[in-house]
């Protein structure tokens, strides 16, 4: 039995709007620290190519290669800001595309002194066809950045 992995890394720094929750996009390609099991395309599963990976939404799903139990794994870092919490979760079709968002693993977190670093670890049952994101939000009164983030899925067969 193989386990599956994709691990996404941004190193870009991304603007998140105030208020409710927003995918955090990740790179294609050679800037992904690994995909072999292809959950991370340009060319979506559903037929969708995303253009630009910093303004579509979709950059930011995995789509589970096989049906199993996914270890989803994430780090999250923002630069310091005006916000009096900072949140984050797990998301399965976060964008309406199959089953509806059913999101898991929510946190909010208040802000320690300076940059704010969170890891964060569920686990849940995957399907293909029905994509995972990782999602970030924010209360303060403008746009924050998120200057650096990791989203791992591991799939285990069952």
């Amino acid at each position: 039995m193989t386990v599956s992995v994709c691990s996404l890394l941004l190193s870009t720094p991304q603007v998140i709007p105030a208020g409710g929750y927003h995918v955090v996009r990740f790179p294609f390609g050679s800037a992904e620290s690994y995909d072999t099991h292809g959950m991370h395309q340009v060319a979506q599963p559903d037929g969708h190519t995303v253009g630009d990976w910093r303004t579509d939404d979709r950059a930011g799903l995995i789509w589970p290669s096989a049906d199993g139990w996914g270890a989803l794994t994430a780090m999250i870092q923002w630069e310091a800001g005006s916000y009096t919490e900072l949140r984050d979760r797990f998301v399965r079709d976060p964008l309406g595309l199959s089953t509806g968002a059913d999101s898991t693993a929510t946190d909010h977190r208040p802000p320690s002194p300076g940059m704010q670093c969170f890891t964060k670890h569920h686990e849940i049952f995957v399907h293909p066809g029905t994509p995972l994101a990782l999602m970030v939000s924010h209360n303060a009164g403008a746009s924050a950045r998120l200057v650096f983030a990791e989203f791992k899925l591991a799939i285990h067969p069952v």
